[in-house]
């Protein structure tokens, strides 16, 4: 199982009316590395051929990130079944304490005919 991660800084904008990251902004967060991480590994060929939709979100909150603090955001597949995957992000402050574990279901959809597609061993391929 691949595992890939970035870095950012919270600033003021990620931030809610209790002056930590705003719980909207975890969820932000979970969906730009999920398409980070297929940008980062599909030929341009699978990118015009395919995109994900997020089917459901689960996310639990362990702790808060504040202003200033650098996070990790780690992702993985963890599964592939049919036309559905499920991948998890895990989001660290700089001490490495884990602050939200998300786990989410995502389909393929063909980009012409907008409709579901079965994963091949290709794009499995791309994340073991």
């Amino acid at each position: 199982m691949q595992t890939f991660e970035t870095s950012l800084t919270v600033t003021e904008n990620d931030l809610d009316e209790l002056n930590h990251v705003n719980n909207i902004r975890y969820v932000q967060w979970v969906q730009d590395i999920a398409k980070a991480h297929w940008l980062k590994n599909a030929s341009e060929n699978i990118l015009k051929t395919y995109h994900w939709v997020m089917l459901s979100h689960y996310i639990e909150y362990k702790g808060s990130a504040l202003l200033d603090d650098v996070v990790t955001i780690k992702t993985y597949v963890v599964d592939s079944k049919g036309a559905t995957s499920m991948r998890m992000v895990e989001i660290y402050n700089d001490a490495q304490k884990l602050l939200t574990k998300s786990e989410t279901s995502w389909c393929l959809i063909n980009t012409k005919t907008k409709r579901p597609a079965r994963i091949t061993p290709e794009i499995i391929d791309l994340f073991n």
